[in-house]
């Protein structure tokens, strides 16, 4: 044998290439919705962290100003407020981003909501609602990202859709949730009809379907201590989700390592995809 031969980041082949920078997205801009807290913000951090400049939006200004300062300390993090399940939010976004940037790497689709009621109360305006939020928002934002991100795309290092769906649109949920894990179950249909479509470009789309992670959605679960202790015991790996474990998720796709992948819906979710019955 004459040595093993790994592709580089140009595309080129050469014996025992450079694995050290396998998982690496240094240098590359990102764009983060629902940035300010929750999963957006642990996957903004890990993001900052590994070297992009990411852009976070969120409805409210105050928080989304706070979180890039936040992050800022680790690296570059622009807040862009907006609303975009609003009729100007996705403009707002966009002018932004357009103004400061020739290129977008990666385009992670994370802004959503819930609602929750029992069945026969719950009411038909949660369904347009988070569809407009859930799905509609982020469609528009992808196909208005197209320019940018074909603009950093290469065959050899793709443009990068990674949009967040939930273990609530894998499996039937424990609460009655009903428009959520719909339209959840929506993102990840979506996200396999959009990695059809943008493969030539070369653009991968992937979802991540996470389980519980501390954020405000899952509050009125997680910060009771026997609850959360009660969610734990029914997670083969007995434990809540962690920031990173998020964030790998989406630096692993968003990195070479991840630029075979496309319409891939991964859970992570320490084991409770598998685990419910």
């Amino acid at each position: 044998m004459t040595g093993r031969t790994l592709m580089t980041a140009s595309g080129d082949t050469s014996p025992d290439g450079d694995i050290s920078s396998l998982f690496s997205v240094r240098g590359k801009v990102a764009v983060v919705t629902g940035g300010s807290r929750g999963i957006g913000a642990m996957i903004a951090s890990g993001l900052v962290r590994a070297g992009c400049r990411v852009y976070i939006t969120a409805r409210k200004p105050a928080e989304c100003d706070a979180k890039a300062a936040e992050l800022s300390a680790f690296g570059e993090c622009v807040s862009v407020p907006a609303d975009l399940s609003g009729p100007d939010g996705v403009d707002q976004l966009m002018q932004v981003v357009r103004a400061r940037e020739d290129q977008l790497h990666i385009l992670v689709n994370n802004a959503g909501a819930t609602w929750g009621a029992p069945l026969e109360e719950y009411p038909l305006e949660a369904f347009d609602k988070l569809w407009n939020i859930n799905i509609k928002a982020m469609f528009e934002l992808t196909v208005r990202s197209l320019p940018l991100l074909r603009a950093a795309a290469s065959a050899a290092d793709p443009g990068r859709v990674v949009n967040i769906g939930s273990i609530d649109g894998l499996t039937i949920p424990a609460t009655e949730n009903y428009a959520y894990s719909t339209t959840k179950a929506g993102v990840h249909m979506l996200t396999r009809h959009l990695a059809h479509t943008l493969a030539a470009d070369p653009i991968t789309v992937n979802a991540v379907a996470p389980g519980p992670f501390d954020s405000k959605m899952m509050a009125f679960v997680l910060d009771d201590p026997d609850s959360r202790a009660a969610v734990a015991s029914r997670i083969p790996l007995g434990r809540i989700g962690e920031p990173d474990d998020v964030a790998g998720a989406v630096i692993y796709l968003s990195s070479r390592a991840g630029r075979y992948v496309t319409g891939a819906v991964i859970p992570v979710d320490g084991g409770a995809t598998f685990a419910r019955r």
